[in-house]
């Protein structure tokens, strides 16, 4: 098999399981926080390097925000079964970058894994992250040039992949809607709030050999379970966050 099917081919199976990838995340972590050294770190330290963390992960989520707020029916969507795709958006986050919700993904997890105070974590999560979404969006990009021929690659071709060219915005096309951001992202948001719990959990027993955790964080946790279920049943059994023309 030729390089370039292999990639796509492992491209398009890694496709159908991204969901899977903060469980590798997960596992990935318990060693290395286990081997950090957490008594080297003082009070100042902690609060900057936790605010650091966050900060990077709210980043991450507000260029996913506008990303889906302002993308029609048919992009930016949560298949996995096959690549789907039936018009080509090439205003908002994507007059930038080529895959600005992975983008997105990257700088969420980067913040979780800064969270561990451990900055060979990062960069291995970095790594892995390269290796696991480039195959992604490899195959992604052979679909759509599949697709939409030389117009996609005349767009392609002014783009990066990842890093935004901010000096190309172009105000999107469709109307930002946060009814959109809700129905779509608070899977998302729960799964950064059970990351950072987790991390936390696991600094604190392997720094002080026991098993708790902060009222501030079990008061964001619950909260979000909350409005999870919330959101979850708002959109299963009623119309309330339904809009013609998204996905």
């Amino acid at each position: 098999m030729a390089l370039v099917h292999s990639f796509e081919k492992q491209g398009n199976f890694l496709f159908k399981y991204r969901g899977q990838f903060p469980v590798l995340l997960f596992i990935l972590s318990v060693p290395f926080i286990y081997l950090t050294d957490y008594t080297l770190i003082n009070y100042k330290e902690y609060d900057v390097f936790l605010f650091t963390a966050i900060s990077i992960s709210v980043l991450g989520f507000l260029v996913r925000f506008y990303t889906i707020g302002t993308t029609p029916k048919g992009t930016s969507g949560r298949n996995t079964k096959e690549q789907v795709a039936d018009v080509l958006n090439s205003s908002g986050m994507y007059s930038m970058v080529r895959h600005p919700l992975y983008l997105g993904n990257y700088l969420i997890w980067l913040g979780i894994s800064l969270a561990s105070f451990n900055i060979y974590f990062a960069i291995i999560m970095s790594l892995l992250f390269w290796i696991y979404y480039e195959r992604i969006m490899f195959a992604e990009e052979r679909f759509l040039e599949h697709k939409f021929g030389a117009y996609y690659l005349n767009w392609a071709s002014k783009l990066p992949a990842f890093l935004p060219s901010i000096l190309n915005f172009k105000k999107s096309d469709t109307k930002f809607s946060i009814i959109t951001v809700l129905r779509r992202e608070y899977a998302s948001v729960l799964a950064a709030v059970v990351g950072f719990t987790f991390i936390e959990v696991l600094r604190t027993y392997f720094s002080t050999n026991n098993w708790s955790i902060s009222d501030y964080t079990v008061m964001i946790l619950v909260g979000t379970i909350i409005l999870v279920l919330i959101l979850r049943s708002l959109k299963h059994y009623t119309s309330l966050l339904e809009e013609k023309g998204r996905s």
